[in-house]
């Protein structure tokens, strides 16, 4: 009878810290993928309940704006690339980066050598597929640099509306599309284009790149001393998930795979996505890099007559929740 009692207080407590575990909602930027490898990890392998959260992860796709849904109060902390999160904060959403996994860009423009490009003067007069919902704010940018107007013409370019897919360099509409690294530029691959007959523009090769994948909270919930420590958790957390998923990838890959429930993912296609998204966060601690961030502004603000932003944006980021977490 002891030894039941026993088991039953054990019982309740053990109900009681599964209660008490802090919730928090993550909205990644797009669908479950090795990109996002590191929070999926994290949840996998425990290191969220480690530090008594309950993390949710919520997949996103292409028709989810992460600042929308965090505006709407459907997610604590969203995964945002840095142009879009600082052009909706200068129209009114008080979004603020608290950590940066992501150190390199891995945004690329990927051309067929037949077009005769070879280098960004010969987009004059060219087709060049561009992604919207946000991700259109680095192309414009780097476009305004190189005094190319993107309303066509034979001195500008011919913006052609992207879908997440690669199909317009493969049927020839464009002469060009936006690719990752990670991702779209190996889709173009095994459609059964040669890599000798593309030609890609890095975007962080160009001088151009802008920080992708921060983590992103609302400005306000910062000032409730809760909040900041559940947030200080989950970095913690985060970044020893993508850490592991860096040293493990192929291990990271399978965690992946296991939280698509589309079935949509390949073993091959997260493991080679895995290989490169690990370049990408390699070195990084968490915290955002100041000289990053101004780069990143930087571009945004050269945007011409009409740029990304208006003017340097103020308190768009903080260390206060990666010291405290690293």
């Amino acid at each position: 009878m002891k030894k039941l009692m026993l088991t039953a207080v054990a019982a309740i407590f053990a109900a009681g810290a599964a209660h008490a575990a802090d919730k928090v909602t993550l909205q990644l930027k797009w669908v479950t993928q090795a990109q996002f490898a590191g929070y999926y990890v994290a949840k996998d392998k425990g290191f969220y309940e480690e530090e008594g959260l309950d993390v949710e992860i919520l997949p996103g796709g292409p028709d989810i704006a992460p600042p929308q849904v965090i505006a709407g109060g459907g997610a604590d902390v969203i995964v945002e690339w840095m142009p879009a999160a600082l052009a909706a904060r200068e129209k009114g959403l008080p979004l603020v980066n608290i950590a940066q996994p992501f150190t390199s860009s891995g945004m690329m423009l990927t051309c067929r050598k037949d077009t005769g490009i070879t280098s960004p003067a010969d987009f004059k007069g060219k087709t060049l597929g561009v992604w919207f919902f946000g991700n259109e704010f680095p192309f414009l940018s780097w476009m305004a640099q190189l005094g190319l107007p993107t309303e066509g013409g034979d001195d500008g370019v011919t913006v052609l509306k992207q879908g997440f897919n690669v199909d317009p360099i493969l049927n020839k509409q464009a002469d060009c599309v936006s690719t990752m690294t990670y991702n779209e530029y190996w889709q173009i691959i095994d459609a059964g284009i040669s890599p000798d007959d593309l030609i890609v523009f890095k975007y962080e090769e160009q001088g151009v790149a802008t920080l992708e994948d921060g983590l992103y909270v609302l400005e306000q919930n910062l000032a409730d001393p809760a909040f900041e420590d559940k947030m200080v958790r989950f970095v913690r957390a985060s970044m020893k998930g993508w850490k592991y998923a860096e040293a493990n990838p192929d291990e990271a890959a399978g965690i992946v795979l296991e939280n698509d429930a589309t079935g949509a993912q390949t073993e091959e296609h997260q493991k080679r996505m895995m290989g490169e998204v690990a370049k990408l966060t390699a070195g990084s601690t968490g915290a955002l890099d100041p000289a990053a961030y101004e780069r990143t502004v930087k571009s945004l603000l050269s945007g011409g007559s009409d740029p990304v932003i208006s003017k340097a944006p103020e308190g768009a980021w903080t260390h206060a929740i990666s010291d405290k977490a690293l």
